[in-house]
């Protein structure tokens, strides 16, 4: 992991760490898990290559309960919310919108790579 260099950089991934450790005490309710060492975090540039790749228009890559979340328009146009964990950049949760409704899924057949 390449730790930046930069003080106002290194206090963010200070709290980003902190903030892991801290929410990783106590996810009884939270739907998705990212329990990945941060030390095998992949950088989000790379998850962002592999989606522009796929076809997709990332808005935004950020770190969310210990995982990176995207928002982004897919290969069809449609708004997605997805969830990929750091280390392995496989998919946690996938959210479709779509005209008539909101769908939900879960599964590793929406690996980035694919």
């Amino acid at each position: 992991m390449n730790i930046p260099h930069s003080h106002p950089a290194r206090i963010a991934l200070a709290l980003t760490l902190s903030v892991c450790l801290a929410i990783g005490t106590g996810r009884v309710l939270a739907d998705e898990e990212c329990k990945d060492p941060i030390a095998s975090w992949q950088p989000r540039e790379v998850l962002r290559k592999l989606l522009d790749d796929k076809g997709w228009m990332v808005h935004r890559i950020r770190i969310d309960d210990c995982c990176y979340q995207v928002r982004a328009l897919d290969e069809l146009g449609r708004q997605v919310e997805a969830t990929y964990s750091p280390a392995t950049l496989s998919l946690v949760e996938l959210e479709l919108e779509d005209e008539e409704h909101e769908r939900r899924e879960s599964q590793d057949s929406h690996h980035p790579s694919r």
